[in-house]
Order: C-alpha cells, then structure tokens, then sequence
C-alpha cells in the first residue's frame, strides 16, 4: 500500500472534502434505483470487471472494502482508507453489575460499558444523559462515578420506566421529561455540565453540539443516523465545512447521508436470506411497474418489517402495486419478474461496490465537520474510536471540552 502521511483533523477534513468532492459522479447515484447508473461513459470496461465478481468475492469486499479491492486501479482505494483509519481512544476498565444487562440487548450493553470506558469525567462535571430513553446508559454513569446523572427523554413511558430502573438499582437518576430540540433545552447546559451522548440520532446530536458550543459544556458523543434532520440539502455545521464545499463543489442531500450508516453488523442468516429476498422483490416488482407505467424510471415502495412481507412474490407485487395505484392484469404470469428481480438483485450487489468504498469516508467527514464547529468555538477535541467495527460500526467517538 502506497504511503500517506499522518493527517491531522484540518488536513484530513481538506482532503476528504476534496476526494468526496472528485468522485460524487460515482458514489452519489444509487445502483438500486436505476437498471444501470448514470455513471461518467466511457467505463464500461470497469462496470463488467464488478459484475464477474463472485458471490465470496463481494461478500469479502462488502465487508472490507479496502482490501484487494478491483476498484484499486480507478479510484483512491489506498487514499481513501489512509484517510479513514483512526486511533483507538485509550480506555480505562470499569465493572458494571452483569444483571443490569438482563434489560439491554448484548450487543447494546457491550456497546454502553465500551463507551463508558472511554470517557473523560472531571471531578466538577454536571453529568447528563442526552437523549436517554430508558436511561439505561444514565444508570451505568451513575454507578460507575457515584454521582447523580440527569437524563432528556420526551417520551413519557420511557421516562418512566427509567425511574423505575433506576429505583430498582439504587442509583441517582434524575429524570427529565424533555423535548431536546425545543428551545428551553438549553436550560440543562452549563459550563459544567458534561453531556453524554451514546448514538444520538441527526438534529438530535446537533443540538447538543450547537448548545454545548454555547454554555461552554463537555461533550462526549458517538454519533448516528446523521439523515435523521429536518433539512432536505446538508449545509455543514462548521464555518471551515461550509468554505471547503464551497470551495470543492461537494453538495450533499438526505439521501447522501444515509449512506453513512449503511455498513451494519452482520445479521444471522435467517435476517440475511429475508433482507435479500426483499430486496429482490421489491427490485422484481421495480421492473413490473417499468412496463405497466411505460416509464423507464424508478417508483419507490414503502419498506415493510420483515414480520410484514407477503410470502409470495405475487402478494408482494399486488400490496405494491395498490399502494402505487397501480393495476395488475389478472391472467399476467409474474414469475419472469421474480427471476428479474434475482438476477438485478445480484448485478446491483456488485455495482454498489463503489458507493461502498466511500461510506466511512463519508461518515468520519460528517464527524469531522462536527469537530470543526467545536474547535472553532474553542474547544479542544478528541477524536478516535471506542470499540471495533464488530460490535458497531458506529464507532466514532467525539470528546470535546471548553480549553
């Protein structure tokens, strides 16, 4: 692997800007959505090397994409992955009661003693559990510093089903009924408080950002679902992001941010073989509804829990077709769809390839322009990973306090 030098955060938040930029031709178009993407011509040479792949083959690059990738040769593969790879955050051990993971999932407890080991907490710091739901990460802080914790949640079953945990364990909880995006939210920041965030979704994680900017308080926040805002075109929330897009020409929509998320854990099989017949049906019925339309575009169908998905393909095709207004020929045989589906489902796996090389390039771009705004405020930051990609691939940790 060719060598990169060792960036630093403006080095690396000006350089991904400008690589994001370059290649938005690529990645921004969703394979999913077209019958082939409108990519730049004159590659379509590239285009047949992906489809050639095998199914191990795109299951090894699906899950690391940097690696032996046949992308190498047309796009920063080597770059990209220099740009992304960051430094585990120094942890400190703690112990935590193993029977108060019996009302967290596993991987969702390993997750919160994982992050609680990576914390900075000053003798004076104002704990508060930002976004706290059932106050399961406001608990484990509590115990584990032996000071009292105040939690945000709005919804009023979480809240209470958080005081009765935390009555339940002896710990000191405050609970607070709290719309954290109103305005009088800011009343629970101040130049102590030190607020904790573990996955706090989009606008949700901003305003913490934007008010702990402000008051003056610490941060700690692994972010998430960074397209979970009320905003259709992304406007960066630093003044250096907002100069380098303008600069680059990087433009961003919801849509683009989702695909920062979109690495997740691997699922069991079972979870695996009903995603992927889904997909297929939903990309079978994508070529029906081309020629009832007679319109060569995509029509996008509502997702269903997989609880919720018909159990056969005509099912499907008729819920998909009434939620679209649409009308099936009675005598019309739509097994033919279903293999289309199938064979679109595997030429889209090896095509989304290359949006897949720029998904974590995305995503620590996202987290950088969030350091910015807190650099620029004057804050001295800290940026690293809390846990390794197996437990969540959102792993991203932002420390942050007042110099």
């Amino acid at each position: 692997m060719p060598k990169h030098p060792a960036w630093n955060t403006e080095q690396r938040f000006s350089r991904l800007t400008a690589l994001l930029a370059e290649w938005q031709p690529w990645w921004q178009p969703t394979p999913f959505t077209y019958r082939l993407p409108p990519w730049p011509a004159g590659f379509s040479a590239r285009i047949e090397a992906l489809l050639e792949l095998n199914d191990e083959q795109v299951a090894r690059l699906q899950a690391n994409p940097w690696q032996q990738s046949p992308l190498c040769g047309w796009l920063p593969v080597d770059e990209l992955a220099a740009l992304v790879r960051l430094t585990p955050l120094d942890a400190a051990p703690l112990s935590l009661p193993d029977a108060w993971g019996s009302h967290v999932s596993g991987r969702k407890w390993q997750q919160i003693e994982t992050f609680l080991q990576h914390l900075r907490v000053a003798p004076h710091d104002l704990l508060l559990d930002w976004c706290a739901g059932k106050g399961h990460l406001a608990r484990a802080l509590a115990h584990c510093h032996a000071a009292e914790v105040s939690a945000l949640e709005w919804q009023a079953p979480l809240c209470e089903e958080a005081r009765r945990l935390a009555a339940r364990q002896q710990v000191s909880v405050r609970v607070q009924e709290q719309d954290v995006l109103a305005p009088d939210a800011s009343r629970f920041l101040s130049s102590r408080t030190h607020a904790v965030a573990l996955h706090a979704c989009g606008d949700l994680h901003l305003r913490l950002l934007e008010l702990a900017a402000a008051s003056g308080s610490a941060v700690s926040l692994a972010p998430c679902c960074y397209h979970r805002t009320r905003d259709e075109r992304y406007r960066p929330v630093s003044k250096r992001g907002r100069e380098l897009c303008q600069r680059h020409g990087l433009r961003l929509d919801r849509h683009d941010l989702a695909l920062a998320v979109q690495e997740t854990v691997t699922a069991p099989l079972g979870v695996r073989r009903r995603r992927e017949q889904a997909n297929a049906w939903r990309l079978g019925f994508d070529e029906l509804q081309r020629e009832l339309r007679g319109e060569d575009s995509y029509l996008p169908v509502p997702s269903l829990a997989y609880g919720r998905l018909p159990g056969r393909f005509d099912a499907f095709c008729r819920w998909a077709a009434h939620g679209k207004g649409l009308e099936l020929p009675g005598s019309l045989d739509l097994a033919p769809y279903e293999r289309a589906g199938w064979k679109r489902q595997a030429k889209v796996k090896r095509l989304e390839l290359v949006r897949h090389l720029f998904r974590r390039p995305l995503e620590v771009w996202l987290a950088l322009d969030r350091i910015s705004l807190m650099e620029e405020a004057g804050f001295t930051v800290e940026f690293g990973t809390f846990c390794n990609a197996e437990l969540t691939p959102r792993n991203l940790f932002i420390h942050a306090r007042k110099a």
